[in-house]
């Protein structure tokens, strides 16, 4: 995308998608990115199915390099993750720019690889500031994301380790085969999956088996259920 010539060479030019369905915040969101050399919008519209199938027409020059994303929409359904985890894989960067949804919902999108949240609350500045982290292959978590995460006293505040024992044991994986997954011994994958029942009980939720974990773990949102 550089150009060299005799009026010399072009800042690269970074391509933004934005996905928001309130009118007035998707043009001030076109304003901020207009503002800023170097970044440039080549599709902008309500909702992520019909970001993707714009996606689907455009050849890869023209595709974004990073997606802002509205995660609630009031005129239909919240975005799907599975449909976010499509585009990191891919290649493209999301940045979540939308008023806290649910934890259930910010824990999902986070585990399908975005590159960070900023609240529509946060000033412009914070906006701005997300947009180039992200771009920089950052990540931008605020205080207010990790309070909303942090803030459900029903569900278990796990350590990464223990949350990785959980998510691959309530999976239908082996003792043996968490302890290899996440390069420790089974005793100690053992001594993990304990803390995580400790800790459901302190909840005053009571997890003994497989099948209660498995079930609990589906509830909180630290696994995707059938349509995820």
């Amino acid at each position: 995308m550089k150009t060299h010539g005799r009026q010399g060479a072009r800042r690269y030019e970074w391509r933004l998608a934005i996905v928001e369905d309130h009118l007035l915040q998707r043009r001030r969101t076109e304003e901020l990115v207009h503002a800023q050399p170097g970044l440039r919008t080549v599709w902008s519209g309500e909702s992520l199915p019909e970001c993707m199938e714009w996606l689907a027409t455009v050849p890869e020059a023209q595709r974004p390099h990073l997606l802002i994303l509205d995660l609630m929409v009031e005129r239909g359904a919240s975005v799907d993750p599975a449909t976010v985890r499509d585009l990191t894989r891919a290649g493209v960067k999301v940045l979540v720019l939308s008023a806290m949804a649910s934890p259930e919902l910010v824990r999902k999108v986070l585990r399908a690889g975005i590159g960070g949240i900023v609240g529509k609350r946060d000033t412009e500045e914070d906006i701005v500031a997300a947009i180039w982290t992200v771009l920089g292959r950052g990540q931008w978590h605020t205080p207010e994301l990790a309070s909303v995460i942090a803030g459900d006293s029903d569900r278990p505040q796990l350590s990464d380790q223990e949350e990785r024992a959980l998510v691959l044991y309530a999976s239908g994986l082996t003792l043996d085969a968490v302890a290899e997954a996440i390069g420790v011994q089974k005793d100690t994958a053992k001594k993990y999956l304990s803390r995580v029942k400790a800790k459901y009980a302190t909840v005053g939720r009571e997890v003994r088996t497989k099948i209660d974990l498995h079930r609990e773990a589906l509830r909180d949102g630290f696994l995707d259920g059938p349509g995820g």
